[in-house]
C-alpha cells in the first residue's frame, strides 16, 4: 500500500492534488509544528489581472504551536474578500462556474475557527469535484509518535501498514530513506509535472502555472484529473 502526507493547506495547488490521486491512503499532518510564512494559510488564484494571492489570517500565539490548534484571525473581513476575488475577478466566466461555483463560494458561508478546518474544506472539495476517492485520515488521530522528520514519517507509515511513501521531490535532501528500510517501507518520488491547460482568466497565449488547484476544476472540469494524470511522466506510474 503507496501512502502520502503533507500538512493541510487553504485552497491547495496540483501537486498537492496530485500526490493524493497517487497514493492508496493520505495522511493529514494535522499535528505538526504551523510553519509561518509558509503555504499552510494561502495560494494563488487567477484573475484577470494576473495572480492574486488569497491569506486566511491567523492569530500568532506561540511559535510551537502546531497546525492543529492554529486559530483563525476572524477580525479581519478575509472571507468577503476572499469569495470576491474567486467570483467577480476571476472565475465567473470560466466554463465551468456553473457547476462548482455555488459549492466554491459555500466555503465562505460559515465562519471557521481553526485554519485546519477551512484548509481541509477547500481540499475536499476540490477532490470531491474531481473524483478523487483516496481516503483521508488525520496523524493527530493515529496516536502518538515519538520521531521526528524521517523518523515520524516511518512511523506513520508503518501504522497505517504502508509498504511504500510517495514523497514530493523537495524533500529529497532531508528523507532519509534508510530510516524508512528499517521499518520495511520502500520511499518513492512524486516528480510532479505541471499540466498546462486552457485559463479563461488569462491573456490569449498565456499560462499561469502553480495556481489553486480550483483553476483547473473550473477551467476544464472533473475531466481535469485526466489532465493532470497525463502529465505525469517518469517517477511513480500513475494507478
Amino acid at each position: 500500500m503507496r501512502v502520502a502526507m503533507h500538512q493541510p493547506h487553504y485552497l491547495p495547488w496540483l501537486g498537492l492534488v496530485d500526490k493524493i490521486d497517487r497514493s492508496d491512503l493520505f495522511i493529514v499532518l494535522d499535528h505538526v509544528q504551523y510553519e509561518r510564512k509558509g503555504w499552510q494559510n494561502r495560494n494563488y488564484v487567477a484573475s484577470k489581472s494576473g495572480p492574486v494571492l488569497l491569506t486566511v489570517p491567523v492569530i500568532q500565539q506561540s511559535r510551537n504551536e502546531r497546525i492543529m490548534d492554529k486559530v483563525i484571525d476572524n477580525t479581519q473581513s478575509w472571507q468577503e474578500k476572499h469569495r470576491r476575488t474567486i467570483a467577480e475577478h476571476g472565475y465567473q466566466g470560466t466554463p465551468f462556474w456553473s457547476d462548482f461555483g455555488d459549492r466554491i463560494l459555500g466555503i465562505y458561508d460559515r465562519e471557521w475557527s481553526h485554519l485546519c478546518e477551512v484548509a481541509m474544506a477547500t481540499t475536499r472539495l476540490v477532490l470531491e469535484c474531481l473524483n478523487v476517492t483516496t481516503p483521508i485520515v488525520y496523524a493527530s488521530e493515529l496516536g502518538e509518535f515519538p520521531g521526528q522528520k524521517s523518523e515520524l514519517l516511518a512511523q506513520l507509515s508503518a501504522k497505517v501498514g504502508a509498504t511504500a511513501m510517495l514523497s514530493g521531490d523537495g524533500a529529497r535532501g532531508y528523507v532519509d530513506e534508510g530510516i524508512f528500510e528499517r521499518y520495511g517501507i520502500g520511499v518513492e518520488w512524486q516528480d510532479f509535472q505541471h499540466p498546462q491547460y486552457p485559463q479563461h482568466t488569462v491573456k490569449k497565449g498565456e499560462f499561469l502555472p502553480r495556481m489553486a488547484a480550483l483553476d483547473l476544476l473550473l477551467n476544464v472540469g472533473p475531466a481535469g484529473i485526466d489532465v493532470l494524470r497525463e502529465a505525469r511522466s517518469g517517477g511513480t506510474a500513475p494507478r
